[in-house]
């Protein structure tokens, strides 16, 4: 009988050695780096974009337990907002959790201003590039291609590190002088004319011709000049 109770408190020691030595404790840098993963696999990068993640440093003061299973994030809440909780547990005999909020941010070539353009000021490479900018910093259509805005003036103030749009240059501003050109199968004339609204290229505005006064709307061609088809 004592060689039997001997026995099982040998095993029951053996059980308890065995199942120590396979709990894993996590340090700190493991499960933020775990976590970040995790959602950089779950979370595609938007078209014609990138995603950024940044994970919060657990709190020093947090002890984290052993596991002898391996770890399960997941995102219980709307994986669209900026800013998420991702959910660490562990599925032990002792369960625990811990939750590590993170933001993500989507961002997105963009032609940008690199330093301040005040009004009136023409727009190059001196001034614009294409950028990774935040989602959330874009006003209006994007633009990703810098041609398409080389030579317009901007309509208003742009403050550096801001997304250029269509809608703060222009190519012919309001107020501008610009030379009207009238066109038919067999002529040209030119003349000119006052911007009375702004446009880009292609886009059609209205503009006084300055001998008869008279209000007309006109193609954008180029910096300063329309052109009507007679």
């Amino acid at each position: 009988m004592h060689q039997i109770k001997l026995f099982s408190i040998t095993l029951l020691l053996i059980v308890l050695c065995f199942s120590t030595s396979h709990a894993t404790t996590w340090d700190k840098a493991y499960i933020e780096t775990f976590a970040k993963r995790y959602l950089e696999e779950k979370l595609l990068p938007p078209e014609g974009g990138k995603i950024s993640i940044r994970i919060a440093k657990i709190d020093p003061r947090i002890i984290i337990k052993p596991c002898q299973q391996k770890l399960i994030a997941n995102i219980p809440e709307n994986t669209k907002s900026r800013n998420v909780n991702v959910k660490i547990s562990c599925a032990d005999s002792t369960p625990w959790q811990i939750y590590l909020p993170a933001r993500i941010e989507k961002t997105f070539a963009v032609v940008i201003a690199t330093m301040t353009i005040e009004k009136g000021a023409m727009l190059s490479k001196d001034n614009i590039s294409v950028q990774f900018l935040a989602s959330n910093k874009i006003r209006g259509k994007k633009l990703t291609d810098i041609t398409a805005v080389l030579g317009s003036k901007a309509e208003k103030r742009i403050a550096k590190g801001r997304a250029i749009n269509t809608r703060n240059v222009c190519l012919v501003c309001k107020g501008d002088s610009v030379t009207i050109t009238a066109k038919s199968a067999n002529f040209i004339i030119k003349t000119q004319g006052i911007a009375l609204s702004s446009g880009n290229l292609n886009k059609q505005i209205k503009v006084k011709n300055s001998r008869s006064g008279k209000e007309i709307r006109a193609k954008v061609t180029a910096i300063n000049q329309v052109i009507i088809h007679l």
